[in-house]
This record gives C-alpha cells, sequence and structure tokens, in this order.
C-alpha cells in the first residue's frame, strides 16, 4: 500500500517537474537570444562565462527558495536588462560593466531589505495587475499564430495536442505539446544532425571597474528596468495565484546578493520571472498549489545542467525550430492567460481601469527607457485613481 502511495505522488508531481523543464527552455529558447546580441562584441568565452553564471545563479536560488518557502519560485536574468545592453555593451569596457553591474544589484538589495517594494504590492489593485500580466503574456500568443504560418503542419499539431489534451487529460495538455512538437520536428528530418559533444563551462573571471559615467548610462537603468519590467510582475504573478509567501524582500535581497557574487563572471542580473513563472504556477503544473513548487526545483535543476554545459545549449538552442519553440510558449501560456483576463475583467468596478492596463502592456511601447509593462501599471492605476475621484466628488 505504501509503495502503491509513493508511485501514485511520484506520478501526480509529472507535469509539475516537466512544467519546470519547459519553463527553463524557454528561457533558454527565447531571452537568451537578447544575450547573443548584446554579447557580439565579446570573446566567445566570455559569453559562455555569462551564461554560466546566470544559469547556475538562477537554478540555485530557484531550487533553495521554491523548497524553503514550498512555492514555486522561478528565477530568470533580466530580459529587459539585456536588451538594455544591447547598445551599451559595444561602447563600454567590459570590466567597467562588470562594475555596473555590481552596482545596479547592490540598489536592488538595498530596495530588497528596506522592504519598500513589500509595501508597494500591497497598494496595488487586483484586477490591474492581472491585466498587467495579461498584456506581458498576450503576445507570446500572437507569436504562437505567427508560427503557424511558417510550419503550419508541427504548429497545428500541437494546437490540436494542447486543446484535445485540455478535455482529456489536461494535467498532460503541455507534455503532449511538447512531444507532439519533437515528434513533427523529427518527422521533419529537423532533427538529423550531428549529435553535439557535451563540453563543461569554464567561469571566466573579470575584475570590475568603477566608473561614474558607466554608474549613470548601466547601472542606475539596469536597477530601475529590473524592479519594474522582472520583479514587479513576477512577484505580482506569484500573488495572483494566491502565493503570499516569501514576501517581496528575500526575493529582492537574495537575488540581489547572488548577481552581485556573480557579476565578475558576467551576470548582469537574477530576478524573479515572470512569464515564465506562469507556467509554473498554474493549475497545469498540478492541482494542488501546494504541490506546485516541484516546478521550481524541476526549473532550477534544469537551468544547473544548461549552465555546466554552457557552450553545447547555445549550440543546441541555436538549431532549434523557432516555430516549435513559439508555439511551444504560446501555448503553455494560454490557460494563464485566459485566467488573468478572466479576474482583471470579472468585476464591473475597475473593469475600465484594467482593460486600459491590458491595452498599454500588450502594446509593447517604450518611453524613458522603460517597458510597456510598467506604463501599462502606471496609466492603469491613474484610471482607477480618476474612476474613485470623481465616483467620490460626482456620485454622493
Amino acid at each position: 500500500m505504501l509503495t502503491q502511495s509513493a508511485s501514485k505522488l511520484s506520478i501526480n508531481v509529472i507535469p509539475a517537474i516537466i512544467a519546470g523543464i519547459i519553463a527553463t527552455t524557454i528561457s533558454y529558447a527565447g531571452p537568451l537570444v537578447i544575450i547573443f546580441q548584446a554579447a557580439q562584441s565579446l570573446e566567445p568565452k566570455l559569453v559562455v562565462s555569462w551564461i554560466w553564471a546566470i544559469s547556475i545563479g538562477s537554478g540555485l536560488l530557484g531550487i533553495i527558495m521554491s523548497w524553503r518557502w514550498r512555492v514555486p519560485v522561478v528565477i530568470a536574468w533580466s530580459a529587459p536588462g539585456s536588451a538594455l545592453l544591447v547598445t551599451m555593451l559595444p561602447h563600454t569596457d567590459f570590466a567597467t560593466a562588470v562594475g555596473a553591474y555590481i552596482i545596479a544589484n547592490a540598489a536592488v538589495l538595498i530596495v530588497g531589505l528596506s522592504g519598500a517594494f513589500d509595501r508597494l504590492l500591497r497598494l496595488l489593485p487586483a484586477a490591474i495587475t492581472s491585466a498587467m500580466l495579461a498584456g506581458i503574456l498576450f503576445r507570446f500568443l500572437i507569436d504562437m499564430a505567427g508560427a503557424s504560418t511558417s510550419a503550419p503542419l508541427m504548429v497545428g499539431a500541437m494546437m490540436a495536442a494542447f486543446f484535445a489534451g485540455r478535455i482529456i487529460a489536461p494535467r498532460y495538455a503541455v507534455v503532449a505539446v511538447l512531444v507532439t512538437g519533437c515528434v513533427m520536428t523529427w518527422l521533419a528530418g529537423n532533427m538529423s544532425g550531428p549529435l553535439l559533444s557535451l563540453e563543461v563551462a569554464q567561469p571566466v573571471w573579470t575584475t570590475p571597474k568603477f566608473d561614474w559615467a558607466a554608474t549613470l548610462s548601466i547601472a542606475l537603468p539596469l536597477a530601475v528596468v529590473s524592479l519594474t519590467g522582472q520583479f514587479l510582475p513576477g512577484i505580482a504573478m506569484l500573488r495572483s495565484h494566491g502565493y503570499d509567501r516569501p514576501t517581496a524582500k528575500p526575493l529582492l535581497s537574495f537575488s540581489g546578493l547572488t548577481s552581485i557574487l556573480l557579476a565578475p563572471f558576467g551576470c548582469h542580473g537574477l530576478n524573479v520571472a515572470a512569464f515564465t513563472a506562469a507556467i509554473c504556477v498554474s493549475s497545469e503544473a498540478h492541482e494542488d498549489p501546494a504541490k506546485r513548487y516541484v516546478a521550481g526545483i524541476s526549473g532550477g535543476v534544469t537551468y544547473l545542467v544548461f549552465g555546466l554545459f554552457a557552450a553545447s545549449v547555445l549550440a543546441l538552442f541555436a538549431a532549434l525550430p523557432v516555430a516549435l519553440i513559439a508555439a511551444l510558449a504560446g501555448l503553455a501560456l494560454f490557460p494563464v492567460v485566459a485566467q488573468s483576463l478572466g479576474d482583471a475583467m470579472r468585476a464591473a468596478e475597475g473593469r475600465d481601469a484594467a482593460l486600459f492596463t491590458f491595452v498599454i502592456s500588450v502594446s509593447g511601447i517604450s518611453f524613458a527607457g522603460l517597458g510597456s509593462a510598467f506604463w501599462g501599471l502606471i496609466f492603469g492605476l491613474l484610471v482607477h485613481l480618476l474612476q474613485r475621484s470623481a465616483h467620490k466628488i460626482f456620485m454622493k
């Protein structure tokens, strides 16, 4: 009886394990491309060290915090920060950039220790944060639809597996999508290349240099986009699925401290993931929210493996069909977008602010170096406050 119970338990966590693997895989197949662009001026050994640092840091933090709080904590590198570096690194000495990384993450650490971020999150209306999350993730559904034109048979088969799986076995729908995509890719002959040789990554130490100009041009914007573009939606993602612990304080503090320690090896910044975390916190990962932490641990272990063989992983993901990754990401996030939109639009009061938040967040606009998620939140809050004030003044 005990053996049967253990076997049933191990089978039940398979979707959570797969969810963690998929979330990490998508992190490499998508945002890693931005790092490729930012690192074009660097020596290959520095790029491998960079990937090693962000992978090992993300993996260790994800495993430790998911286990400590029994919550699916997914850590990743700062995608907005990577985009910022695309224009900065070619004109900056790498040692100076490393110094800027340390200053930026020291700022994140200070904000985390202050507890100010927790107070900010408590002030945000749930409908607006749900709308912001839906706006952030919606582009992945658009990319999925666009991928169907380049590989209609593969993407069509993946969609059929997903929607049929949602009826037959909802928890295994994403697993069916992954298997279907790999089989279709193999049948099309796109997996017929030679096997990749495994090469253990060698981290490279860079002694940091500190420069006031780099602090203003790199460190300050890097800290701001990390806090507003990653930590804010990432922690809001956890809160929207009922995870009140851990608070923002340890999430920011441990991420900032680990990023500082790994900065000399190329790590520009680690933070709570947003869109990939959505895969791990949803009911598709596990029907019991208390068991979804397994997805965070699984994703962390996958990070460690990928980081250990960073050079081989770079070559592998460069060879994966773009359409497969786009379809996998879109379908994995489909239920989360549906739930977020439903939560945002459920109550009539506040629906205008929520919809406006969604529109701005999904628009992709950027102003003053800040992305659409930040501005969606700001403009949504302004509409919320305007309507509340108008109601108090004119509807007495």
